[in-house]
């Protein structure tokens, strides 16, 4: 059965509040560590920068996400609102 484009619309919907909570919680993280050590402890995921170099063409593949206990909040948080809308 193909998806109808109100159901792809609530996907951009859910990754907006998922960076939004993201982004949220990462800067009260980060606003808050001097005051509240703890806050700074966070685990890091990802694929390190590669390159491929073709002579006309270079690309890099790679990302890194930093998940703190407010970053990791705020994610929830955004689902949270986006199961409500």
């Amino acid at each position: 059965m193909a998806r109808s484009l109100k159901s792809n619309g609530n996907v951009w919907v859910l990754v907006l509040l998922l960076l939004v909570g993201g982004l949220c919680g990462s800067a009260l993280g980060n606003a808050l560590a001097p005051a509240v050590p703890w806050l700074k402890a966070t685990s890091t995921i990802g694929l390190k920068p590669s390159m491929l170099d073709l002579q006309f063409l270079n690309l890099t593949f790679g990302f890194t996400f930093s998940l703190g206990p407010l970053t990791a909040l705020g994610l929830i948080l955004g689902y949270l609102i986006y199961r409500k809308v």
